[in-house]
Formats: structure tokens, C-alpha cells, sequence
């Protein structure tokens, strides 16, 4: 019987997904063109990644906060560390242009890394950590480009952000390529299944011979340079590094993962539940937007959305949420 109420639980934003979808038909015809749905995917693949990411750290039964700030400042710290000194975006010069996503990358693992040092050595409180993280990384990525955006970018960022395979943007592939390796993992693989017992009880996962600590630190790791890649797509993108680049995201995330069925308490939900998760928020976006919704009341209406979202769901699955 539980195992039936997982498998609804999985699929429950599907019908608000199609709720959604007769709406946005209603309000344009444009809803349902090609253009249109791809342009909502390819926005939402950018911020997937850092719902992919938060999601592992969820069901580990960890938050963490700083990933809107990650998604912005290891590509500026990139860009930094390549372009020449003496372009429009004086970095340092030490790398070759090639090495620009590997060093992205890279900070996003090195960000991971002392996160996981401040909560599972130090013992700081996550949220406070985190949080503190979300700041300092803003700063430094502000201090960095002095407050401006960055439109000289490597032709590898602009690459992955504007390809097309298949007549489909390179980066819903490689959203989908990561959920869907992050969901067999967590399914078939014994570490990946480690995390529901983590984040469900850490004391009898510890006691069962779980490395604990080990792989907790390492969804950390996971998730920032996830984040980091999801800021070379965004940076290539739209062809530049924003100063507020990230800015306020985590909202989205933490709310794309709830109502996709993640438990804020740890050791419950899968990614294609926050896969639907995302793609609800994206197609709600949309549908204001060509609705002629001022933007001033984006927030308002998300906010709504997200609560009735919340309740289908609720009803659909038959379970009480976290």
C-alpha cells in the first residue's frame, strides 16, 4: 500500500501540469507553439540543475541555501581566472580559455567542499551556515565584477548555453541526461539509496555501517557543482554573467522541490517529482507572461499557485505533506 502511495505521489502534479496547460491555451494560442514550450523548457533546465542539487540534499535530510548564490559567482570566478587582464573583465590570466568549465566547475566543488566542513566538522547550524554562504558568495561575486555584468564569456559557456541537438537546446538534454542519471542512482545504486536512510534516520544508518558523514559531504559537493554548471547554461544563455545573476532563486527551489513531493524532513521524494516541480513553476511564469500579468505581480501569483498546487497534490496522493 505504501509503495502505491509513492508511486501517486510521483505523478500528482501531473494533472496541475495539465490544468495549466488548458489555461495557458485559453489565455494565448501561442501557449502551445513550439517556440513557446521550448523556450519554458530550456528556462527550466537552468534552474532544474539547482533543484536536482537541493533535491539530493533534501532527501539527505540537509539544506542548503547558497546555491542561487553559486550559480552566479563560479562563473564570475571563471571568467576571472581566463579572460585576459587586460580585456573588458580584468581577471587574473592565469588559465587557457579551454579550462573555463572545468574552473567553474571546480569552485562549485571547492564551495561544496567548505560547506560540508562548516556543517558536518564544525557542527554550525545548517540553515545559519548556509545562509551566511548565500551572503558571502554574493559579495564576493559583486565585489568581483564590481557590480556589472560580464559579456565577455568563453565560446565554450556560449556553446552549451545556445547548441541545439535535435532541434532541441543542448541544455534540456543535459537536464535530462542529470535527472535521469540522479534518479537511478538514488533507485539502484547502494550509496544512492543511502540517502533516503540518512536523511530518514541518520543513528540507524550509522548504525547499518552508512558512511554518514562521507556521503552527506558529498551531496554537498554534488549539489554546488551542479549549481556551477547550471551557471555556464545560464551564462552562455544569455551571453553574459548578470551581477544578480541567481538572485532569489532559492525560493523557486525549496518550492519546486516541496510541492514535487521532496520532504523537508529528509529520506522522502524522487527528482522527477521535482522535475514536475520545476516545469509547474516555469509554466505558471509563462502563462502570466502571456496573459499580460504586470510583473509586479509575478510573486503574488506564484505564491497562489504554489498553495493550490500544494493542496492537488496533497489530495492526489492521499498522504499528508511534511
Amino acid at each position: 500500500m505504501e509503495v502505491e502511495v509513492a508511486r501517486w505521489r510521483d505523478f500528482s502534479l501531473v494533472p496541475v501540469i495539465f490544468l495549466i496547460g488548458v489555461i495557458g491555451f485559453i489565455v494565448s494560442p501561442t501557449f502551445l507553439t513550439g517556440d513557446n514550450l521550448i523556450g519554458v523548457v530550456q528556462a527550466t533546465s537552468e534552474l532544474s540543475l539547482l533543484v536536482l542539487g537541493e533535491a539530493l540534499i533534501l532527501i539527505s535530510g540537509r539544506m542548503d541555501l547558497s546555491l542561487e548564490s553559486t550559480i552566479g559567482v563560479a562563473p564570475v570566478i571563471a571568467m576571472w581566472l581566463v579572460l585576459p587582464a587586460g580585456g573588458r573583465f580584468a581577471g587574473i590570466d592565469v588559465l587557457p580559455t579551454w579550462m573555463s568549465i572545468p574552473a567553474c566547475l571546480a569552485v562549485g566543488a571547492l564551495i561544496g567542499a567548505f560547506i560540508g566542513f562548516l556543517v558536518l566538522k564544525l557542527r554550525v547550524n545548517g540553515f545559519i551556515a548556509t545562509l551566511g554562504m548565500l551572503v558571502l558568495l554574493r559579495g564576493l561575486q559583486e565585489g568581483i565584477s564590481e557590480g556589472q555584468s560580464i559579456v565577455t564569456i568563453p565560446d565554450s559557456f556560449r556553446y552549451l548555453g545556445k547548441a541545439s541537438w535535435i532541434g532541441v537546446p543542448a541544455s534540456v538534454w543535459i537536464c535530462l541526461l542529470l535527472f535521469a542519471l540522479g534518479g537511478l542512482a538514488l533507485g539502484y545504486l547502494r550509496h544512492g539509496r543511502a540517502l533516503y536512510a540518512i536523511g530518514g534516520n541518520p543513528e540507524a544508518a550509522r548504525a547499518a555501517g552508512i558512511r554518514v558523514e562521507r556521503l552527506t559531504w558529498l551531496v554537498f559537493i554534488v549539489a554546488a557543482v551542479l549549481a556551477a554548471f547550471a551557471g555556464v547554461l545560464y551564462t552562455g544563455h544569455y551571453g553574459s554573467v548578470s551581477a544578480s545573476q541567481g538572485k532569489d532563486w532559492i525560493f523557486q527551489v525549496f518550492a519546486a522541490a516541496v510541492i514535487g513531493g521532496i520532504s523537508l524532513r529528509g529520506g522522502r521524494g524522487t527528482l522527477f517529482g521535482a522535475l514536475t516541480g520545476v516545469l509547474t513553476l516555469q509554466l505558471v511564469n509563462n502563462v502570466m507572461t502571456l496573459g499580460g500579468v504586470p510583473a509586479v505581480w509575478f510573486k503574488f501569483f506564484t505564491g497562489v499557485i504554489i498553495l493550490v498546487a500544494l493542496v492537488v497534490s496533497r489530495y492526489v496522493s492521499g498522504e499528508e505533506q511534511e
